[in-house]
């Protein structure tokens, strides 16, 4: 005689309760285990096992310390996106308003052409506005409103990622280029020595020069010394300044450009220097996408530019007093500029 289906069915809840039971007193011990910060767990052998966590429980030959900006496709991955006939690698980031579309075209072409990597910071958030040119797709864009480009580079240019770049142009949107090439730029460069610097400021055209030491010597290649941060030219293994020179919370960048030449090695008085031959003319916009000095400038505009300009002086006061702090707590730490 067959026992009742209903006697089947109620061993199956039984069962069912049971193995629940089991799962729930299992998950018990392990949430008490990751609070008590316990990392092992019991296995058939007598040695206790202990867990990996993070990138620490990956195999060792899978991780990579670095990254690039390189635009994959999505077939042939293989294909390398480098110019094999430069031997230079480099990246130009700059933060940029739709308002200057036509001036950073002409300066991206310059660096596209040589197949270096382009990095636009979009600040005023359109960036469906670059689509129409026909190299917007090669570029990197990263938008976020009303940042300005050390906000972005704090985030986005971190060492890690840059590390396969042998040099870093951190740049404003407001440079005539007419005069620059970027690979006879990253030449004399390299055959100088350098690893800080900028292009001269054409002192004709320019219609803003805050540092008479960027001005352009038209008897010299390069002259040497400290430099404003207008557009820089940085061998990217000091691109560590980034993440040291100021908290993320100190976002204009006012005193930076003074402390560069503790990123060089060496003696800075060698290494940081102005290249006069391959020079450009900064055009004194203001950034994200003020009305230019030269224009009539609204009412508005001039309160929120005097709003700007006393943010960026209490910034560059509160990174004096963290700079002379930090100072103060390294004992170990010399300045080697100290005389």
């Amino acid at each position: 005689m067959k026992p009742p289906r209903r006697r089947y069915g109620l061993l199956a809840v039984v069962v069912t309760l049971i193995v629940l039971a089991s799962l729930q007193i299992q998950f018990h011990h392990l949430k008490e285990d990751r609070l008590t910060g316990d990392r092992t767990f019991a296995t058939t052998t007598t040695d206790p096992v202990h867990w990996r966590t993070g990138a620490e429980g990956l195999p060792r030959g899978i991780v990579h310390s670095n990254s690039d900006m390189y635009l994959r496709p999505l077939w042939d991955s293989g294909a390398n996106p480098k110019n094999k006939n430069d031997n230079h690698n480099a990246l130009l980031a700059m933060a940029v308003g739709i308002s200057q579309m036509q001036n950073v075209d002409i300066m991206a072409r310059k660096f596209l052409n040589q197949n270096y990597t382009v990095m636009l910071f979009h600040y005023d958030g359109n960036v469906d506005g670059w689509h129409n040119l026909e190299w917007s797709d090669k570029a990197i864009h990263i938008l976020a409103r009303n940042q300005t480009k050390w906000w972005f580079a704090k985030r986005f240019l971190h060492p890690d990622v840059v590390a396969i770049y042998g040099f870093i142009f951190l740049w404003d949107e407001d440079l005539g280029v007419d005069n620059f090439d970027p690979r006879r730029y990253l030449d004399i460069m390299v055959s100088e020595g350098l690893e800080i610097t900028q292009p001269a400021l054409d002192p004709d055209l320019s219609t803003d020069i805050h540092h008479r030491i960027t001005i352009r010597n038209k008897m010299t290649k390069v002259h040497r010394r400290i430099y404003d941060n207008r557009a820089s030219g940085l061998r990217a293994w000091h691109l560590f300044f980034l993440g040291l020179l100021g908290d993320n919370d100190l976002i204009h960048g006012w005193g930076l450009d003074m402390k560069l030449g503790y990123c060089a090695q060496g003696d800075r008085a060698e290494k940081v220097g102005v290249i006069d031959s391959e020079y450009v003319v900064h055009q004194g916009i203001p950034s994200l996408g003020g009305p230019s000095l030269s224009s009539k400038t609204p009412r508005r505009s001039l309160d929120l530019r005097t709003h700007i300009r006393r943010q960026s002086s209490a910034e560059l006061e509160k990174f004096k007093e963290r700079w002379n702090r930090a100072v103060r707590e390294d004992e170990e730490w010399t300045d080697p500029f100290d005389t």
